[in-house]
């Protein structure tokens, strides 16, 4: 392999597809976007000889399929789009933000398992913060949430080590180079300074990992305690850690003016 290549990932090595047209994607991923099933489980259904498309078997899970046009199954039963679904989640601390853990670690998934159909994160809250985390089965709509040009505020109450010197909300949104990344808060209020420990609220709008410590370590003062307070238009409220809401589509639309609300759900699947 030429260094600095990326390896195959396991969908892409199961087989070259044509060139793919406008609306279409890996059979892989239209059964993740329908909501059926994460992208590597959805490989390996399809390896196993227990997807069909249009009624014969397919094996390869990189063919090309409009997921909404398709007539897919699964074991012979249909796979039909689940309703669109968005929650609000209180993400304790001490839990990551994946669906399993290499080192055993509970996960988002352990407070959410009565939930209706699979949903994503969007972004990511670290293991040692808390706070309102949105979780979606429509893909399209995640995306749009996370992409940084949107510009969508984070807001976070923030705890650190030590007293905040007088001109730590200017140093914070002015922003550092760190690690090849810019980073800088829209905005910052200092709530509280003491010796022992200050408090205040930072405003992020591009969400980078672990931006808020980064940026607090720049300035000299350690994170002790991070909660993100909102996201957008909603926010946590008194919603307590490990409990979730439903955000109804007119909630939805309040909050994120132009999010890509319009999804139809795909009709029901005939069995091949």
């Amino acid at each position: 392999m030429p260094a600095g290549s990326r390896p195959p990932s396991a969908e892409r090595t199961a087989g070259r597809s044509r060139a793919r047209r406008p609306g279409q994607v890996s059979l892989a991923r239209a059964l993740s976007k329908l909501g059926f099933a994460s992208r590597a489980q959805a490989v390996e259904l399809v390896r196993a000889g227990r997807v069909r498309v249009g009624g014969r078997v397919e094996r390869n899970p990189a063919r090309a399929v409009v997921p909404e046009r398709a007539l897919l199954t699964v074991d012979r039963d249909p796979v039909v789009r689940a309703p669109s679904l968005t929650i609000a989640f209180h993400k304790p601390r001490g839990c990551v933000t994946t669906r399993s853990d290499e080192q055993g670690r509970p996960t988002i998934y352990d407070h959410l398992q009565d939930l209706p159909t699979r949903l994503v994160p969007v972004g990511r809250l670290d293991l040692a913060s808390s706070g309102l985390l949105l979780l979606t089965n429509d893909t399209r709509l995640a995306d749009w949430l996370a992409d940084p040009a949107n510009r969508l505020p984070r807001v976070y109450v923030v705890s650190v080590r030590g007293r905040l010197p007088e001109d730590a909300e200017q140093r914070l949104c002015a922003g550092i180079e760190d690690r090849g990344e810019r980073l800088a808060a829209s905005q910052a209020v200092v709530r509280k300074r003491s010796g022992r420990e200050s408090h205040l609220l930072v405003t992020l709008e591009e969400g980078r990992n672990r931006e808020v410590r980064r940026l607090c370590a720049a300035i000299g003062h350690e994170v002790t305690r991070l909660k993100r307070v909102a996201y957008g238009g909603i926010a946590l409220g008194d919603l307590r850690p490990g409990a979730w809401r439903t955000i109804a589509a007119q909630e939805l639309r309040r909050a994120f003016p132009g999010a890509p609300l319009d999804r139809v759900p795909a009709r029901r699947q005939p069995a091949g």
